[in-house]
């Protein structure tokens, strides 16, 4: 994906088999366990480009999270200090070819970064 594309949603649920019935039914999105990331069900709408995650809700999570692809997450979490947001995790592995982050932009909306070396 180009850097700036929203790329995946991230929604915080207390229950995951109980939200995969409630998105399935509601959406007719498919929800599944991904090999190498079981017990985080990911969901893909039917145009089979918008996608993301059910997570386990947390005292930091709980309003889904969009990420938005960029070609270097240290560049984009410098510009967002720069211009006034916090980062409130750091670039982090997902996979050998990818690396997430987040940050808070100034008026404390969480932003997740996606960095992939493959795209």
């Amino acid at each position: 994906m180009p850097h700036g594309d929203i790329t995946h949603i991230d929604i915080p649920v207390a229950d995951l088999a109980a939200a995969a019935q409630f998105y399935g039914g509601v959406f007719g999105w498919d929800i599944a366990d991904v090999p190498g990331f079981e017990g985080y069900p990911m969901w893909q709408a039917p145009n089979k480009i918008s996608g993301g995650g059910l997570a386990p809700r947390s005292e930091g999570f709980t309003q889904p999270r969009s990420y938005v692809e960029v070609d270097s997450i240290d560049e984009a979490l410098a510009k967002a200090v720069e211009l006034g947001g916090t980062v409130l995790m750091g670039k982090e592995p997902i996979t050998e070819t990818s690396s997430w982050a987040v940050f808070s932009d100034p008026d404390g909306n969480h932003i997740g970064l996606y960095e992939s070396t493959t795209s």
